[in-house]
């Protein structure tokens, strides 16, 4: 049986992502997608919803405005860029809560679990044999969301609040912790080897003593990743 789902979200970049993520999914119908959720509101009294996926930070009324007003509640999954309002989002008793970028797999575990609540006989199932996660990530520099492929990224560097994407062609700087960002990275692809380091296997030109070379940049392997990055090499046969 398919879950009808309605997305609510006002950016347009955010809004086409999340409805190539619900095409994806069998077991997901999408019904409508909406960018002004004063319309959605109207709307969602009308429509039979199984699932709203929906943006918090929106102009006129935001996402747990519009989720306090509603009289029933589908399964709610929140969405944003800002980690502020997850303990608020739970107190709803929304079933998930994602952070932008939000990846395919991020995505895909969040419909695993409204399948559970819901008693589905079968979890998610997608096209490919298996679930892969998006060669692609969004991240916000500044007002504007920009699309990074992974396997342009080099390595990522994290500053407090702050990580610089250090890709092929460019650097691109994001408002977000590092290991946000790690969660979101495919674990057999990049690897974290310091409180500030996160790398892509595939980048890495030199494994030496205490340190990695990609290209002419030289980054550190701290005390705290070294024994996981050395059980991770040799199990690899990356030596």
């Amino acid at each position: 049986m398919k879950l009808n789902c309605v997305i609510i979200e006002d950016e347009p970049l955010a809004r086409n992502l999340m409805m190539e993520y619900v095409k994806k999914v069998p077991s997901l119908n999408l019904l409508q997608a909406f960018s002004n959720p004063l319309e959605a509101l109207e709307a969602l009294g009308t429509l039979s919803v199984d699932v709203l996926f929906l943006d918090i930070q929106m102009p006129e009324i935001t996402g747990i405005s519009l989720l306090k007003v509603l009289t029933k509640k589908p399964y709610v999954i929140l969405t944003t860029a800002y980690s502020d309002y997850a303990l608020e989002g739970y107190d709803l008793d929304v079933t998930d809560y994602l952070l932008k970028p939000i990846t395919f797999e991020r995505f895909l575990k969040a419909v695993d679990k409204i399948n559970q609540r819901s008693g589905a006989e079968s979890k998610v199932a997608v096209a490919q044999p298996e679930p892969t996660p998006s060669p692609f990530v969004f991240v916000k520099d500044g007002t504007k969301l920009v699309k990074i492929r992974l396997n342009e990224i080099l390595y990522v560097e994290g500053l407090k609040d702050y990580v610089t994407i250090h890709t092929k062609t460019q650097k691109v700087v994001t408002l977000q912790r590092l290991k946000v960002l790690e969660e979101q990275l495919p674990a057999d692809k990049f690897i974290r080897i310091h409180n500030s380091y996160i790398v892509a296997l595939d980048a890495i030109n030199v494994v030496q003593k205490n340190e990695v070379l990609i290209g002419a940049v030289s980054l550190s392997i701290g005390d705290t990743y070294r024994k996981s990055f050395k059980e991770f090499i040799d199990k690899n046969h990356l030596q």
